[in-house]
């Protein structure tokens, strides 16, 4: 297979950037030109069945174009590290005869770096105060995938803390891994907290990617890099050994290419687990494989929600939902256009839920690091801040800040705002607004084309629709709709509590009918 070398694309890049005003830009080298370009499960393991391939082939490979893409070449900066066991690992799951072979079988998957995994990397949540930073055991996400045979290639980067540490972030930056690029345009966001999960999936730098979500970290960085993300109901998987940020409302979910990709990955990740108790919900409810609901004609008849509250604030991802609407309706789906959701005072208690949460959370996740842990709870975490050079250079921590002075989990404040989260989300919010109508589900755009990358003022979110499901613990799943001068833009489907089948139909449908994903081709401006 053809590669790119690290000094090729050295050479490139000075080239490249020479040049980038004139009007005749030098001849690249296709960074595109890659065996695995745009490979699906099915088709990965096909090739692992009939021997075109092998498991150390294809990590090699994968290795290889982060190497040259992600470190180089664009320099995305999306993966912090490269799991040094990768390729053992492959050699052992080659000799796995097929009928002992797992639903993930050779799959590469990168996790987010808030993800635990026991062994030669560290887990840092992208903070220099937890560099080196070794758990002392798998998450329950990684133990899943090991155990559905998955290679855990590396460790994404992320926005830093999840994107709850400070006021004016910038979607995709870390202290660990400074700033990660959207592949479309460079100089754009990808969006976060999932930024490295998103980019190195869109990028064909791994086939899975495994990312988390408080509130939109999912989906925002699926749609701004032209992918499919499911945010399950809480409960669905297990959190623990993932870095928290709110108890209520986090969870972890798959990113792929494509539908079925994502939907592949998603039952081998459910569990009951007795370290997560909010995965006691889900049993009769989850399911190893939700395969069976990817239907082509999963849209029929189903009656669905337009969420309208962003309509009219963003003049081309109006356009492109409207034509999302209109292929919707032709393949057989009724349209209840919805202006409000939740009740209106619901954001705010959710942030206050959020910060007492992530004190609690954080404290206990320290704790499980061992006595020799050098970060050890909140104050160590904000005080090492305050003297590092780096991690409050671009924006501060006012978010943990906050976050210690809160009262613990009995605290009449917390549970009086825990209780008007729920009622305003759910009794008055989804559920409602579903049965009032008798919805299957809702649509939106998931958000609007990405924005520049900002670190003096931080994100400019121009539509958002991820909050009602966030809120609630509901469901999510984005996919592609389209794009605006290459920049990508997706539509949601969420919906209730453990909706996950139905939602999977009407996205799924959706794909087929569309194919919208687009490549990215790393602009390095918006007017090449």
């Amino acid at each position: 297979m053809k590669m790119i070398k690290k000094t090729q694309w050295a050479l490139l890049s000075l080239l490249f950037f020479a040049c980038q005003n004139q009007a005749d830009t030098p001849q690249k080298e296709d960074p595109n030109n890659f065996q695995f370009l745009e490979i699906t499960i099915p088709e990965l393991q096909e090739g692992y069945k009939n021997g075109q391939w092998t498991i150390r082939d294809v990590m090699a490979a994968y290795s290889n174009r982060i190497e040259a893409i992600d470190h180089n070449g664009p320099q995305l900066q999306s993966v912090i590290v490269v799991n040094p066991e990768a390729l053992a690992i492959a050699d052992s799951l080659d000799q796995i005869a097929p009928e002992n072979r797992g639903p993930l079988h050779g799959v590469p998957v990168l996790l987010k770096d808030n993800i635990d995994t026991q062994d030669q990397m560290a887990t840092t949540a992208g903070s220099r105060a937890l560099a080196g930073s070794m758990p002392l055991q798998d998450s329950e996400v990684a133990a899943q995938l090991r155990a559905a045979g998955a290679v855990i290639l590396g460790k994404a980067n992320l926005s830093e803390w999840a994107n709850f540490r400070g006021q004016m972030s910038s979607s995709g930056w870390s202290g660990i891994n400074g700033q990660t690029k959207n592949p479309y345009v460079l100089t754009r966001t990808p969006c976060g907290s999932s930024a490295g999960s998103g980019v190195s999936v869109s990028a064909n730098l791994t086939v899975l990617a495994i990312g988390t979500e408080t509130n939109g970290s999912i989906v925002c960085p699926s749609t701004a890099n032209g992918i499919v993300g499911i945010k399950p109901t809480v409960g669905l998987i297990s959190r623990a050994g993932i870095i928290p940020i709110s108890y209520t409302q986090d969870t972890a979910g798959p990113m792929a290419r494509t539908v079925a990709d994502a939907v592949m990955a998603l039952g081998p990740l459910t569990s009951q687990d007795p370290r997560d108790g909010k995965t006691a919900a889900n049993k009769g409810k989850a399911l190893q494989d939700y395969t069976p609901y990817l239907k082509k004609d999963g849209l029929k008849g189903k009656r669905i929600g337009w969420f309208k509250a962003a309509f009219g604030t963003h003049a081309t991802t109006d356009s492109l939902t409207l034509k999302a609407i209109a292929v919707l309706k032709a393949q057989g789906a009724e349209i209840i256009e919805i202006d409000q959701i939740n009740e209106r005072s619901t954001g705010g208690h959710s942030f206050q839920v959020m910060l007492t949460e992530y004190k609690a959370g954080l404290n206990d996740y320290f704790a499980s690091l061992g006595p020799n842990a050098k970060i050890k709870n909140l104050e160590d975490l904000i005080a090492f801040n305050k003297q590092d050079s780096v991690e409050l250079k671009y924006y501060n921590q006012a978010y943990l800040e906050m976050a210690l002075e809160k009262e613990g989990l009995d605290s009449k404040e917390y549970l009086d705002h825990l209780e008007a989260l729920r009622k305003g989300s759910r009794d008055n919010g989804i559920d409602k607004v579903m049965a009032t109508h008798q919805l299957d589900g809702f649509v939106a755009p998931t958000g609007s084309p990405a924005w520049s990358i900002d670190w003096l003022n931080g994100d400019n979110y121009h539509v958002s629709s991820s909050s009602p499901a966030a809120w609630a613990g509901y469901p999510n799943i984005t996919v592609p709709m389209g794009d605006v001068h290459g920049l990508p833009v997706g539509l949601s489907f969420f919906g209730t509590a453990w909706s996950e089948p139905t939602l999977i139909e009407m996205a799924y449908g959706f794909e087929q009918a569309t194919k919208a994903r687009i490549v990215p081709t790393f602009r390095a401006w918006d007017s090449e």
